[in-house]
């Protein structure tokens, strides 16, 4: 057996605003009805005021830490500190907290890891897989030993506040993973990952002001383009493509079959886009882990959030053959392969 990353603790958090399809319809000209048959959505959660991307990312670290600890993954010492055993911290964002500096190695300096190496990744909704793929790199190069991975964004402070698609979609969160050194052959090892990039579709997801391309002009952005703003239907399209076939590339790459599979998690976008990846790759209903109808696309935190979610409602258990994948900005996609272990989340109660 090889050295491979191993996850061994896992965590989530929300915001503590609930907001309800209902909600929204009373603000904008959508109805509970317009929204779930287009999304699937029926709840999404965002910051308060004063909140933001960190102190979620906090959060859902901290729990995925003791998530690690209830199992033994971890350090058990904790007169050590919070993240005394974590040696690395990888935080999946487009939300950060500032445009400068980056918001992981504040947030390491909350959880009390001390000097630590600290960076985001900036991948949009496939950021927590790119996240992952590269904290599981340093880990099998022998450059860290624990790794704390977090997807966490807050898309409700960049969202046009009468555009009732976007809102109806985007909700808030955070979700993490510990990752620790082990071998490849044992449950939780991280066996392969597939990730790719297409730059021509930039606009297709995007925010078209702030960044040094607007700010470079020396004008006022246009109006609206500091809001983000996607185009539909093409990326419906892109994502079904996209993860579908880097799903197949991934389990061609690790010797399974879609049969093989006892859940896909995948980027929770639009319950739609879920079930045609399904579809794709010949996938059954009940493979499809889905909890975006009660959190909505929480961006980079999707992902973890919906492990989260599945564990701790028994629809994920040890043993089960999963694969994970994403499709965002940029553009971006990418999948991971392990077989699940025995691990507890930690989430908010």
């Amino acid at each position: 057996m090889s050295r491979a990353a191993v996850v061994c603790g896992l965590g989530g958090a929300l915001p503590a605003t609930a907001v309800t399809n209902e909600e929204l319809a009373a603000q904008l000209d959508t109805s509970d009805q317009w929204i779930r048959t287009r999304t699937g959505i029926g709840l999404r959660y965002v910051v308060a005021p004063g909140e933001s991307t960190s102190d979620l990312a906090v959060a859902a670290g901290e729990r995925a830490l003791e998530s690690a600890r209830r199992k033994g993954g971890s350090h058990t010492d904790t007169t050590a500190g919070a993240g005394a055993d974590v040696d690395l911290v990888v935080l999946a964002t487009s939300t950060p907290d500032r445009p400068c500096p980056g918001t992981a190695p504040g947030v390491a300096h909350r959880l009390g890891l001390g000097t630590v190496p600290a960076f985001d990744v900036a991948a949009v909704c496939t950021g927590f897989v790119y996240a992952l793929a590269t904290a599981a790199s340093m880990i099998t190069a022998g450059v860290a030993e624990r790794a704390l991975v977090i997807g966490a964004d807050t898309f409700s402070t960049i969202l046009d506040p009468v555009d009732r698609t976007t809102r109806a979609i985007f909700g808030d969160g955070a979700g993490a993973v510990v990752l620790r050194a082990g071998e490849s052959g044992e449950p939780g090892a991280l066996l392969g990952f597939d990730l790719g990039s297409d730059g021509s579709g930039a606009d297709l997801i995007t925010v078209r002001a702030g960044g040094s391309r607007q700010r470079s002009t020396g004008e006022p952005p246009a109006e609206g383009d500091q809001f983000f703003a996607m185009e539909g239907r093409p990326v419906f399209t892109e994502a079904v493509i996209n993860m579908s076939e880097s799903s197949q590339r991934l389990l061609d790459r690790v010797g399974w079959t879609p049969g093989d599979l006892d859940k896909v998690v995948a980027h929770q976008a639009n319950v739609r886009i879920l079930h045609a990846v399904g579809e794709q790759l010949g996938l059954e209903d009940k493979q499809i882990v889905v909890n975006l109808d009660r959190v909505g696309n929480t961006v980079a935190a999707s992902i973890p959030l919906a492990l989260s979610d599945a564990a701790a409602e028994g629809d994920l258990v040890p043993g089960h053959r999963v694969v994970l994948t994403g499709f965002g900005g940029g553009l971006t996609w990418g999948s991971a392969a392990l077989v699940w272990p025995d691990i507890e989340p930690v989430t908010q109660s």
